[in-house]
């Protein structure tokens, strides 16, 4: 397939590379372009100028015409609760009316109930719903995806979770990624036995888990009145005997010593981000950990939004992800999470990009076959309407500027 007359092709690399600091913003693109696709893959591109050259060792193609599109590689989402059994609207509600996050997690709203609602719901249900929001957010430019466990909160509900999420891999539709967060919450259960919930984590879920190979990361929502440092330390170090490299939710609501944790365990990532110190900034500069903010889950939230500006600027990695589930951030949009990312978080359009595409891959070691455009990849394309500029994507937030989105080589 030869996709001509492309305004612009975004995001091309030969090679992946992490970006610090000032090359954020270098957003590496060809204007006037072309592309081959075969196979469901990239297999080269170029000015239209050199289009003959391209061509000449190639059978007869099918020709697309792109119009002057832009063309961007998918999303990368790396940090989502796809699999969920139902929405809370009435929550969305009791925010309004000004109830806090805490204070609905206290009468058994929040993460609690949607445990108690993935309890009642068959797998082949959970799945079923799954599947639609999966073909809802590719046709949102989502090119890959990670998804949690952590609705479950016992034995049998998390491995029915994890279950969900390995049948979404096995449709090969895009890349997807399995973490295990069966440390989100503690059941009612185990309210005053926190000690025997992660008894339960490390002696049952693991081991059943690493027996059905259902998990790729480790996950724990270390926060206060939830898990502490330490706490996290001991739930990730018995994932990390198993093969789970640890990606931490960190810093949401408090700093209760996350990141030295995440550090500690040397975890691809520390999510959330939105209560952080200087000291805390220059530590996570200072290390190999991909800062992944969420800044959809801000806003639903009414929270202050992460520091992005300041992450970057001291050398920090930084990825962008929707935290799309069904309390906090209710929405799998990756190009409003961009947009918000520039008008929130003071983002240049090609950082939000890079933090959005190649760092998202990274974030869920999918970079080899996602993020960029690079011969080799998946051919997971973003097609745009006509635009002034590349800055009119995340500029124009209300608009709908994907024309068609391509997964494999194929329109859907």
């Amino acid at each position: 397939m030869l996709i001509k007359n492309i305004a612009c092709l975004v995001n091309v690399r030969e090679e992946n590379t992490l970006l610090r600091g000032k090359a954020l913003s270098g957003l590496p693109c060809i204007k006037d372009a072309c592309l081959i696709v075969e196979a469901g893959k990239i297999k080269g591109y170029g000015k239209m100028r050199e289009l003959p050259a391209l061509t000449a060792h190639h059978s007869p193609l099918t020709v697309i015409d792109a119009n002057g599109a832009y063309i961007l590689p998918c999303w990368c989402d790396s940090h989502t609760h796809l699999v969920f059994a139902a929405s809370r609207e009435a929550e969305f509600i009791d925010k309004i009316k000004g109830l806090s996050y805490t204070g609905i997690a206290a009468k058994g709203g929040g993460i609690l109930n949607s445990a108690e609602e993935l309890g009642r719901m068959s797998e082949s249900a959970l799945f079923d719903a799954a599947l639609q929001r999966l073909h809802e957010v590719m046709k949102l430019g989502t090119g890959a995806i990670e998804i949690k466990s952590g609705y479950g909160l016992s034995v049998e509900a998390e491995l029915k979770m994890l279950r969900v999420i390995q049948r979404l891999k096995a449709l090969d539709l895009i890349p997807v990624k399995a973490t295990f967060l069966g440390a989100h919450a503690y059941p009612l259960e185990y309210k005053n036995d926190h000690a025997g919930y992660i008894r339960l984590i490390i002696d049952e879920m693991l081991p059943n888990i690493a027996r059905e190979n259902l998990a790729d990361f480790i996950d724990v929502f270390c926060e206060q009145g939830f898990f502490s440092a330490e706490e996290t330390k001991r739930i990730c170090e018995a994932g990390i005997r198993y093969g789970l490299q640890p990606k931490l939710h960190v810093n949401q609501l408090s700093s209760i010593g996350g990141i030295e944790a995440a550090i500690e365990l040397n975890a691809l990532s520390a999510d959330h981000l939105e209560t952080m110190n200087e000291t805390e900034i220059n530590m996570l500069a200072g290390s190999n950990i991909i800062a992944t903010l969420l800044p959809t889950a801000a806003y639903f939230l009414r929270m202050r939004y992460p520091p992005a500006r300041k992450l970057i600027d001291a050398g920090a990695i930084v990825a962008l992800a929707s935290d799309y589930n069904p309390g906090s951030s209710p929405s799998g949009n990756m190009n409003t999470v961009v947009s918000m990312a520039c008008i929130q978080m003071r983002m240049l359009p090609e950082e939000a990009i890079h933090a959005a595409t190649i760092h998202g891959a990274y974030a869920m070691q999918v970079q080899e076959e996602a993020g960029s455009i690079t011969a080799g990849k998946k051919a997971n394309l973003i097609f745009t309407r006509p635009m002034p500029s590349l800055a009119y994507l995340p500029y124009s937030f209300g608009n709908n500027l994907i024309d068609k989105v391509m997964i494999n080589g194929k329109f859907v």
